[in-house]
């Protein structure tokens, strides 16, 4: 793979498994030196490092819980400590637990927005006080629930729906400092938090697959390699964007 980002700082939150963890590899794989957070899964985050390395790339695990507001504040500062001024901001740490309405409840709301909204705004702010002065690239990962709205997802995708929004805001607010902020929203993607909420296989996904107009789900690779392209010069000219990976699915 071409360097594209030879001499380049990326944070990716979230990347201690799925598709954080490939679009770690791949920054990686591309030049960047990258900062691999975590907020339990230490294992995880020491693997995907472990992999980088061995594939002659630079990287190191930083712990911090970003629903936390603190917690941000420590990505950032131990990313700088270790690799310098940050060049591209992933975020991509997120939760998503499916409810019908009546079973929605404030814990169910607030451990959402906690993480995917509020925690993603404070990585965010705290990241660009910390960017290298050039500028560089936010991508956000959203979802493709924002515009599929499927049901029993109310909040989940409030959530990516903010995402979007907030997408758009920053594109504006940040563009005169250099910094393009785009969105990349997944559809069904194999990943081990879909595995493990037990909707890999079964109705979701082949109600999924019977509406997706390619006929199947995506790889994690297939997102990756979205994000490795909105971080790029390739997109020097593309801001505010929400860039939806889902096989056509709207």
């Amino acid at each position: 793979m071409t360097k594209t980002f030879a001499g380049k700082v990326a944070l990716v939150t979230g990347a201690s498994k799925g598709i954080g963890a490939e679009i770690a590899i791949q920054l990686a794989a591309a030049g960047a030196a990258v900062a691999v957070n975590y907020a339990s899964s230490k294992q995880g985050a020491d693997a995907i490092v472990a992999k980088i390395t061995a594939q002659g790339g630079k990287a190191v695990a930083v712990h911090g819980n970003l629903a936390d507001p603190k917690g941000a504040t420590a990505v950032v500062a131990e990313t700088v400590k270790a690799l310098g001024p940050i060049d591209i901001l992933v975020n991509n740490a997120g939760i998503y637990a499916f409810a019908p309405l009546d079973g929605i409840t404030p814990e169910h709301f607030h451990t959402h927005f906690d993480l995917n909204v509020l925690g993603l705004l404070l990585v965010s702010q705290e990241a660009v006080r910390h960017f290298n002065p050039a500028g560089g690239s936010i991508v956000n990962i959203s979802s493709g629930v924002s515009t599929i709205t499927p049901p029993n997802s109310a909040v989940y995708t409030a959530t990516k729906a903010s995402v979007d929004a907030i997408t758009s805001v920053l594109a504006k607010e940040l563009a005169p400092r250099k910094i393009r902020v785009n969105a990349v929203n997944p559809g069904m993607i194999a990943t081990e938090g879909v595995v493990s909420a037990g909707i890999a296989e079964g109705d979701m996904r082949g109600w999924i697959e019977s509406v997706t107009p390619m006929g199947r789900i995506g790889k994690v690779e297939e997102i990756a390699s979205a994000v490795v392209f909105l971080a790029s010069d390739a997109a020097s000219y593309v801001t505010g964007e929400t860039l939806h990976v889902t096989g056509g699915l709207k």
